[in-house]
């Protein structure tokens, strides 16, 4: 599953069990469960028994898209594993009645306990189900289609003449299957599923597996047709998928043969052709990578109008948003280019990790996120390298960093049991950091090994669960050969060439490289190291410890990595390797020399301090010849060396004299760093009383960027990192008022709305032309109009993000309204508006005053846990930097209960993250008023 869109600040969260969750075999005295007709209930887990497995489903399905229910029989073929007299499974507000077990001895009634609390249903047997025998039994049942965003749920679009449609759709991860129909719902239990849907004519229905046959739709009584689907591959409940809807469809076939199809609403349907292609060159590029082939016969990818996440990994039949699929060349801009092949890829990658080879149990989710995140550039490089992705890459590694620096962070291995617990897992941990560290070991192990080590996991454990520890096993002592290697000619180069290397191969041979050893340090601890390092004459000393930003040191200690450091010196260019396994430890280098630089481009998931001397060195090279390093490295040293100003490593007055080489930095990567850690500085100030400082700071960021902006042409040319960065440049300037962006805007916006909207605007400028048109009544209005209108999703995803940042509060207000009603403006998109308005300076309040009358209908609506809600309280709250804000946020969130989310991860780092704000601001406002008054003295006298 794909996080939403543009959620620059994902986080997630901790996981006590909750006390609903308390496991009777951790020896305190529990209740016994009560069943809803006063009965004890035989289970008292929260995971389900392993006595029993689910071979095979029949599920015949019946949604009514005019009464907004369904109906249907489940069929479920049972390997018994030990003697029982029960099945325990799971079924999530639905009426099941007609419960039969169908035995070789013949069918009978069995009776049903249910117990809401673990959305477990106990079927009780008068005789015992034998150990190694198959039973089947059949359930009937139905319920309301969800109007949340999970399980089977409706949604709808409004046609060009203003008639809404509806269709139904399912969502299915992490454990929602159990609210569409029975079943275990848990992903080692991993079945076949043959299923059947009953629509009406004027709908069409699709899931993971094709038709059996065209012929195989049947006519039924009541004017309702029947299409059989044809049985899956064994594969877990959360990854089942069907829906009933007008959608229509495009077609291509792979080189392997496998049959793609892109499905949407029929008036969006020319907007399908870009994904089409894409997901066909992905499919093949995986097909080869993975060197196994794609099971299926074919590959649906579907645009759904109402989507929580950014999109889901259903095997066969993957759901996206529309903004996440849809494309229309001359309106979509180069990032929305970037972000749908992502979103494809990720979601391709997935067919491989996560589908065909599943995590046990939700605590192990980044083996399939976080591969999933890390496969989308390393099949983009290859597939699309005008893309540039590497150029993104690092900003994952930076946001994973601002969760992991809280001592609220998990590690990416959790513990974890109820369902809020398990959707929190979906976060930042998960997927980036999860990215990052495959990333830092694929770097050590060298490309060729690391591949070679993921077919083989992937191919010893093929349509079955892993942990941990089998990624590890296929990761070491890859030279030596086992059978199902054979026949790789890649493999058998590589290992030939490690036997004759020396020096460097020891980095790489087995039997000195304990990979789980290794990896356990990131996986299993949360957090990161910061390695600090010391140049004293040709000896360099190294030491690590957590980097965390608290005022409680106890909080760092008993954290020590395995940290695979690569280094670069001012006397040579080669990338030179040491693993530091202990606290501290000492280089010597071959020459005294004038800088040296770790952790080269940043392919470590590690912070570096430059003791004594060490960042003036760095501070004088990048004024004087910033591109002897790559801007990587150049990027990791401004994010490295802000981020030690809050842990005290560093003065404040020295990071900003790092800051001024950005004068010279035309890179996206560093560009973009820059401003990511300056502008967080005057954001702090715009939720308190101090306008000069406030202005004085802005009026430096634009000063150091102003050379940059100017060069900007209003076009769309250039490569795709070219046109990202412009498009960040001119809002950036027309938001902070620069007047050359804001004349020239003001031109455009004006000629546009002249035009009725049909002049065409170059796609990269348009963000910064509606940010100015929506300064006034009149203008926000016309932006409006065009947003109904229009139906290209990319252009209303910038008309919407422009209106939230209108200085016009009445209309903050009316946005987050309607958003909410869903009417005019989709609910899903509510969280965007939520946070864009919080972090408007006239919105923060309207935001934060929502947000609190409206929490009981967001966590209905979005689910409690997901990443969804920890999205908009970390959102929201991230900005804050006041006392009085902290316990404004405190007394809101210490009135929940648990059952509203009192417990949630998010809510604890929100206190960090403002209590962080708060220490940053004692500290360092005198500093940084210091610091801009002298530049601006010292400009001054430069002036005379």
């Amino acid at each position: 599953m794909l996080a939403a869109p543009l959620l620059l600040l994902l986080l997630f969260v901790p996981v006590r069990p909750s006390s609903a969750a308390q496991l009777p075999n951790q020896g305190q005295a529990k209740d016994v469960p009560i069943a809803t007709n006063g009965q004890p209930f035989p289970w008292d887990r929260m995971r389900l028994p392993k006595t029993v497995y689910p071979l095979h489903y029949d599920l015949t399905i019946h949604p009514n898209l005019t009464t907004l229910d369904f109906t249907g029989v489940a069929r479920i073929l049972l390997d018994v594993h030990e003697d029982t007299s029960m099945v325990v499974l799971h079924a999530k507000q639905m009426q099941v009645s007609n419960v039969l077990l169908l035995a070789p001895e013949g069918v009978r009634p069995l009776r049903v306990l249910e117990y809401p609390p673990f959305h477990q249903l106990a079927l009780l047997s008068d005789s015992v189900l034998t150990k190694g025998r198959r039973y089947e039994v059949q359930l009937e049942f139905a319920a309301n289609l969800s109007d949340s965003f999970h399980g089977f749920y409706k949604s709808s679009y409004r046609t060009k003449n203003g008639e809404v449609r509806v269709l139904a759709s399912t969502q299915f991860e992490a454990t929602f299957a159990r609210g569409a129909f029975p079943c275990f719902d848990e992903p080692a239990f991993k079945a076949n599923f043959t299923i059947r849907i009953i629509r009406e004519p004027r709908h069409i229905s699709i899931s993971n597996m094709p038709k059996v046959l065209i012929h195989r739709t049947l006519s039924l009584p009541g004017d309702l047709l029947e299409d059989h689907f044809d049985t899956t591959v064994k594969m877990s409940t959360y990854l089942v998928a069907y829906i009933v809807s007008d959608f229509l469809s495009v077609s291509k076939t792979t080189q392997h043969g496998v049959k793609i199809s892109v499905y949407a609403v029929p008036e969006k349907i020319d907007q399908t052709a870009f994904a089409l292609d894409a997901a066909v060159k992905l499919l093949d590029f995986y097909d080869d990578y993975f060197d196994i082939p794609y099971p299926l016969p074919k590959q649906d990818l579907a645009a759904i109008p109402d989507f929580q996440s950014g999109a889901m990994e259903n095997w066969g039949l993957t759901t996206y948003r529309e903004t996440g699929l849809l494309f229309d060349p001359n309106k979509s801009s180069a990032s929305d280019k970037l972000g749908l092949v992502k979103v494809i890829a990720h979601e391709l990658a997935h067919q491989w990790f996560g589908n065909l080879v599943t995590m046990e149990w939700w605590n192990d989710l980044w083996l399939n996120e976080g591969f999933a995140k890390f496969m989308e550039y390393i099949s983009l490089d290859i597939t699309y390298p005008e893309l540039q992705v590497d150029d993104f890459f690092l900003g994952k590694c930076f946001e994973a960093m601002e969760v992991d620096s809280l001592s609220s962070s998990h590690p990416v291995s959790t513990h974890v049991e109820n369902p809020t617990q398990i959707q929190e897992m979906f976060d930042d941990v998960s997927y980036d950091k999860g990215a990052c560290i495959l990333n830092m070991l694929r770097d050590f192990l060298t490309p060729e090994a690391f591949e070679i080590g993921i077919i083989r996991y992937l191919k010893r454990y093929s349509y079955q669960n892993t942990v941990n520890s089998h990624l590890w096993e296929s990761l070491t002592n890859i030279c030596n050969s086992d059978d199902l290697d054979e026949g790789r000619i890649k493999h058998k180069e590589f290992c030939s060439k490690q036997s004759i290397q020396s020096g460097a191969s020891k980095w790489f041979s087995g039997d000195e490289l304990d990979v789980r050893a290794i990896m356990d340090t990131w996986t299993l601890q949360e957090g990161f190291p910061l390695v600090t390092v010391e140049v004293r004459g040709r000896e360099v000393r190294l030491s690590q410890e957590r980097y965390l930003k608290t005022d409680d040191p106890s909080l760092t200690e008993g954290f020590l990595w395995q940290i695979p450091l690569t280094y670069m010196t001012s006397a040579s260019n080669t990338i030179h390797r040491f693993l530091l396994k202990t606290k501290t430890d000492v280089l010597y280098l071959p020459e005294k020399v004038d800088w040296v630089k770790f952790n080269v481009d940043m392919s470590g998931y590690y912070m570096v301090h430059y003791a004594g001397e060490g960042w003036n060195s760095i501070i004088k090279l990048l004024q004087h010849n910033h591109t002897a390093l790559t801007s990587n490295d150049r990027a990791s040293l401004i994010q490295n060396v802000f981020q030690l100003v809050s842990v005290g490593k560093v003065r404040l007055d020295t990071a900003l004299e790092l800051s001024l080489y950005l004068s010279r930095e035309t890179e996206i990567m560093a560009v973009t760093q820059g401003f990511g850690e300056l502008v967080p500085l005057y954001k702090l100030m715009e939720k308190r009383d101090m306008a000069a400082l406030e202005n004085q700071m802005k009026g430096y960021i634009v000063d150091l960027f102003r050379g940059l902006i100017d060069r900007q042409e209003w076009t769309d040319s250039g490569s795709v990192s070219e046109r990202v960065l412009r498009s960040y440049l001119l809002l950036f300037g027309c938001v902070r008022n620069y007047p050359p962006c804001v004349t020239k805007a003001t031109q455009l916006f004006n000629k546009w709305r002249e035009s009725d909207g049909n002049m065409s605007l170059p796609v990269d400028v348009t963000m910064a032309v509606f940010v100015i048109g929506a300064r006034t009544p009149e203008g926000w209005d016309f932006l409006f109009e065009k947003y109904r209108s229009s139906l290209q999703m990319s252009v209303k995803s910038r008309l919407k993000s422009a209106m939230a940042v209108t200085p016009l509060q009445d209309k903050l207000k009316w946005m987050m309204e309607q958003s909410l009603h869903g009417e005019v403006m989709k609910t899903q998109d509510l969280p965007d508006v939520i946070v864009s308005v919080s972090r408007n300076p006239r919105g923060y309040k309207l935001a934060w005053d929502f947000f609190r009358a409206n929490w009981h209908t967001l966590i209905k609506k979005f689910d409690l846990g997901s990443h969804t809600i920890s999205y908009m309280v970390t959102g929201v709250t991230s900005q804050y930097s006041t006392r009085e804000m902290l316990i404004e946020v405190r007394s809101f969130f210490g009135s929940l209960t648990e059952e509203t989310g009192s417990e949630m991860r998010c809510i604890r780092q929100a206190y960090e993250t403002i209590e962080d704000n708060i220490r940053w601001m004692d500290t360092n406002l005198p500093l940084l008023q210091g610091w801009l008054d002298k530049r601006s003295r010292r400009d001054v006298h430069e002036d005379l």
